[in-house]
């Protein structure tokens, strides 16, 4: 039987129909797949306290609902150890809120990725990387060294309100005092790297020769100290400004002094982790995370934020806060850490809480 041209013709465009709509639901089942894979998770490491994460989480939750954020939450000092144990084969996809000092170590080992997030000129230029065109970290807040101090015990005990590091060394404190652990806090390291690098390497030794004398023990959390004296348990607790101020809020006995003579500080800050998989996901978490949504909910939680604002102070802060911090070279104190943990621990450590 012949098969007339048109008929061939009809046949030809009907094969080509049939190709195309099976094409076309190929298409749809790939870009599906690959929908599906963009949604991926990231996984999160995490020095900043565990009981605003998940407030800060809830607007990005809420922005990008298939993203599974995966939160590693420890110490400063715990985080630190650990991304650099698997330098070889990185877990972590972005560190979030953990000391810049700590990321300038990453950075040392050549573990950031560098990352410019969308809206980093707002950010302070003191308050993020400026020695490199591209950031290699982005801060987000400042803390810094303040003694947390309980008003009751301190009327019974009928003690003077200490206001100077000078005043916390005298005998009559004697073993009423906790402060962080610096290999474990980053509480704890801002205030020793700020001690040597405001009263000189001999003086600040010296110095915590004698504070030693008078701490009870040295806790692996910053903000415990500070929970320590709002208990009652021990009568000052050597923390972070802010975590005082919010206990004292909740109703707890406690004033926060900022010590006459300054503060030592650090940034809780951002970064990329240099790994052979970067993920576009983790791009968009850091680009969230200097966002103005979560600017406002840090700014809750620490008076000083990285971009400029106009919110009022808590009451009980210092006044002129950025004028409290005593000078701070980065770079330098990531350069030493290493030495300075291992002598501080030679000296102090055996008064370290155990770890649970």
């Amino acid at each position: 039987m012949k098969i007339s041209s048109a008929n061939l013709i009809q046949r030809g465009y009907a094969m080509l129909r049939s190709l195309f709509v099976k094409g076309t639901m190929l298409c749809a089942i790939v870009m599906s797949m690959i929908s599906a894979a963009s949604a991926g998770e990231i996984t999160v490491y995490t020095a900043l306290e565990d009981d605003i994460i998940a407030k800060y989480l809830e607007s990005f939750k809420k922005q990008n609902p298939d993203i599974k954020v995966n939160i590693v939450r420890d110490s400063t000092g715990v985080i630190t150890a650990k991304a650099l144990a698997e330098k070889a084969n990185p877990q972590a996809d972005v560190i979030w809120g953990t000391a810049a000092t700590s990321l300038l170590v990453l950075d040392q080992a050549d573990m950031i990725e560098p990352y410019s997030p969308a809206g980093v000129e707002r950010v302070i230029p003191r308050f993020r990387d400026t020695k490199n065109k591209v950031p290699h970290w982005v801060g987000i807040n400042v803390w810094e060294t303040a003694f947390v101090v309980n008003t009751v015990e301190l009327k019974n005990r009928k003690l003077k309100m200490p206001r100077t590091y000078t005043d916390i060394i005298k005998p009559e404190y004697k073993g009423l005092i906790t402060m962080p652990n610096p290999a474990s806090s980053g509480t704890g390291f801002l205030t020793v790297a700020g001690l040597i690098q405001s009263l000189g390497e001999k003086r600040a030794w010296e110095y915590m020769d004698k504070l030693h004398e008078n701490i009870a023990f040295y806790t692996h959390s910053g903000s415990k100290p500070a929970k320590l004296a709002g208990t009652g348990e021990y009568l000052i607790g050597i923390s972070f400004g802010y975590r005082g101020i919010m206990q004292k809020q909740k109703g707890e006995p406690v004033e926060t002094v900022f010590p006459k003579e300054g503060s030592g500080w650090d940034l809780e800050a951002n970064a990329l982790i240099k790994k052979a998989n970067i993920k576009k996901e983790a791009k968009i978490f850091l680009d969230w995370a200097v966002s103005d949504v979560v600017m406002k909910e840090y700014n809750k939680n620490y008076a000083i934020i990285s971009i400029k604002n106009s919110n009022p102070l808590p009451e009980g802060y210092a006044k002129e806060p950025l004028k409290q911090l005593f000078k701070n070279d980065f770079d330098w104190a990531a350069k030493n850490r290493d030495r300075i943990l291992k002598k501080w621990e030679e000296h102090y450590g055996s008064k370290t809480e155990a770890k649970k």
